[in-house]
């Protein structure tokens, strides 16, 4: 592995770049805020990066203290990547870098790669900051997308924030809907509560958490 570099600069924001500001980091993050992954889920989400870079920004976040590797028990026995404590204090990083994006993402170009868990993190700040009064309770809420299925951890204290497939169990609420409100929701164009009232997304289950979704 490469020597680790550094801004050699005493701010706590340059200090912070040298651990999370080499290109493909703050994505990788974003897949393991889903939970353990293997190595080979990781590359095939996340398209365009090589097997050698990959597997040196997995080594420096290791190093940082940003991931940890473990094996499975058999009879998975691989290796899994996955945050530590202080990784997944990366979610607001990315949650401010969404919002902040918005306004970039534009219309879908013909090269742009898309994976329906890459919706998870803005429906979860639409979930979480939309909430009325003292917020959602927290729950499982499943996403049903054509493209595919992703879960969210609403309220979730530590852990998965969200979960590639079907939720493991009954989720406390569903949400039906399809790509263009989600990238709508993403671009910062619409809102869950207002897509829930306007008929475009559809929110099952009978649970509070469901509830209040159609409630919100």
């Amino acid at each position: 592995m490469s020597p680790r570099r550094s801004y050699d600069q005493y701010c706590s924001a340059a200090r912070a770049l040298d651990a999370v500001g080499d290109r493909w980091t703050l994505l990788i993050v974003r897949e393991l805020l889903a939970g353990p992954r293997r190595y080979t889920d990781l590359h095939a989400d996340l398209p365009g990066v090589s097997t050698d870079v990959l597997a040196s920004r997995l080594k420096g976040m290791e190093r940082d203290g940003l991931t940890s590797r473990r094996r499975l028990p058999p009879p998975g026995a691989a290796f899994v990547y996955e945050l530590t404590d202080r990784g997944r204090e990366l979610l607001p990083v990315l949650q401010a870098l969404g919002t902040w994006g918005q306004g970039a993402l534009g219309e879908r170009r013909p090269t742009d790669a898309v994976r329906a868990h890459w919706f998870a993190l803005p429906l979860l700040r639409s979930l979480e900051s939309e909430a009325p009064g003292e917020g959602l309770d927290e729950g499982v809420v499943e996403v049903r997308l054509d493209e595919g299925r992703f879960h969210l951890h609403v309220g979730a204290a530590g852990g998965a924030v969200y979960g590639d497939g079907p939720a493991p169990g009954d989720p406390d609420a569903t949400l039906v809907l399809d790509a263009d409100t989600c990238t709508a929701i993403s671009r910062g164009e619409a809102a869950v509560a207002d897509a829930v009232r306007d008929g475009r997304i559809e929110v099952g289950g009978d649970g509070p958490l469901a509830k209040a979704l159609r409630e919100a």
